[in-house]
């Protein structure tokens, strides 16, 4: 079968012929239509990512769409190494495949699933999300943070704030659902002024995508501001600007700050998949929008820098 191939660590995959992978007990056997470029794609495949598989070459891709060989249409994350998604064919444990609801593409099933996961998890699974709470989503320019403020407006609520650095990109997220944004371009007293003037008025969650800097200055903020013993669940989804913040103890002693985690690891893997699962089913009723740049997977050298709003999806020639 042709596939993109990483045949060594770090090294840009290249489109060539690879063995075809073959079903086992448990194991089924998909013809992939679509495999996103993700962050944790490109980190694995590099040999950077925890999950990292020593095994060389490999084909990347954590995750796509597909089909069975009953003709279902699936969802599929986490292939057997080293058949990633970016082949013609990969291999999957069947209880990580998720059908498909027949009005959503598969371009935009294998775009979306990661980054909207991020954010539906992290409000359902981790935050547990109380209809008509506010939500602060703190890096909303990005992929992620723009479905994290359509998911927390769909699952309820009540007021979204948005904060990033792209003036208009955080301009149009009132379209999609902010009620507030908030540069972080500003200076620091500003933005920490700001902070407090919203956690003053009331906040139940905080999605954080940045860490950081900005993270720090809304801990400190939201330990200042909040009302007196009401919960606050501030929920840790990526580190965009550091991986590491310098953190007064204070903040937490004096606050009711509920500081936490979301991604594999803090939520057990049937439920992640399960978040998924929710999530496409609700991306067409909820008018999810995602930018998608559909690639043929026979230009993956070409396009696996792409950096940009848009996602990058690399497709194969057959369709369902």
């Amino acid at each position: 079968m042709k596939a993109a191939l990483v045949k060594e660590a770090g090294a840009t995959p290249v489109y060539a012929d690879f063995t075809d992978p073959a079903a086992s007990e448990g194991v089924v056997r998909v013809a992939v239509v679509a495999s996103a470029l993700s962050h944790v794609t490109r980190s694995r495949a590099s040999g950077k990512h925890y999950s990292s598989s020593a095994r060389l070459p490999l084909v990347p891709g954590v995750d796509g769409t597909g089909v069975l060989e009953d003709g279902t249409r699936v969802y599929f994350a986490l292939p057997e190494a080293p058949f990633g998604g970016m082949a013609e064919y990969c291999i999957v444990r069947k209880t990580q495949c998720i059908p498909l609801p027949a009005a959503l593409d598969d371009v935009t099933a294998a775009a979306i699933a990661i980054p909207g996961m991020s954010s539906w998890a992290a409000l359902t699974e981790r935050a547990k999300l109380v209809k008509g709470e506010t939500v602060l989503i703190n890096g909303a320019t990005g992929v992620s943070g723009r479905l994290a403020v359509q998911v927390a407006r769909y699952l309820g609520a009540g007021k979204v704030i948005a904060t990033g650095r792209n003036a208009d990109t955080l301009q149009s997220l009132r379209a999609l659902g902010a009620d507030v944004t908030i540069s972080l371009a500003q200076d620091t007293a500003t933005l920490e002024s700001e902070f407090q003037q919203q956690f003053k008025e009331g906040v139940g969650v905080v999605l954080d995508y940045l860490w950081g800097q900005s993270a720090e200055l809304l801990l400190v903020a939201a330990a200042k501001a909040s009302p007196e013993t009401v919960p606050l669940r501030f929920v840790e989804i990526g580190a965009m600007s550091a991986g590491t913040i310098t953190l007064p103890g204070a903040v937490l002693r004096s606050s009711a700050i509920e500081l936490m985690g979301s991604g594999f690891g803090s939520i057990p893997k049937p439920r992640i998949l399960g978040s998924i699962e929710q999530l496409l089913n609700a991306t067409v009723p909820g008018g999810f929008k995602i930018a998608t740049n559909p690639v043929p997977l026979s230009q993956v050298e070409d396009h696996w820098a792409n950096e940009n709003q848009e996602r990058t999806v690399f497709t194969t020639e057959f369709q369902a």
